[in-house]
């Protein structure tokens, strides 16, 4: 995981990687500020989702780095449901590999605030693997 680094998306919008769970997966997080607020006082549903896949890229990641696996991610498709309003509070999200194949991988992602009971929203994340480029 070490070798892993957020994109430059993430990075301004104000995301880390807040910690490490076991199993080695990232759990990535959002501070509430003005750059992903959208009504007033609740984060943005594209800053949300923007959150999403980037737990679902560093879980993926993550888990290709554990097996020792270079393949490029290349996003395919993202489906998101909103389940409530995100408040001027830390975001966090988790994603979960379920498969990862050798040519596919599907991710799961959470994301809450405060209670990791109550989501704000979830996902399912498709992902084309390819080999890496050479020079």
């Amino acid at each position: 995981m070490s070798a892993f680094h957020l994109p430059p998306y993430a990075r301004s919008m104000g995301m880390e990687i807040d910690h490490i769970e076991e199993g080695g997966v990232p759990v990535v997080a959002m501070d509430f500020a003005e750059r992903v607020q959208g009504r007033p006082g609740f984060l943005h549903g594209g800053a949300i989702g923007g959150l999403l896949e980037m737990a679902a890229h560093a879980a993926l990641r993550a888990e290709l780095d554990r097996q020792g696996s270079d393949l490029r991610i290349k996003p395919v498709n993202i489906s998101i449901e909103y389940l409530r309003g995100g408040v001027q509070e830390r975001t966090f999200a988790r994603g979960e590999v379920i498969r990862a194949g050798r040519r596919v991988a599907n991710v799961r992602v959470e994301a809450w605030q405060g209670d990791r009971g109550k989501l704000v929203a979830s996902s399912w994340m498709n992902f084309l693997l390819a080999a890496p480029k050479t020079s």
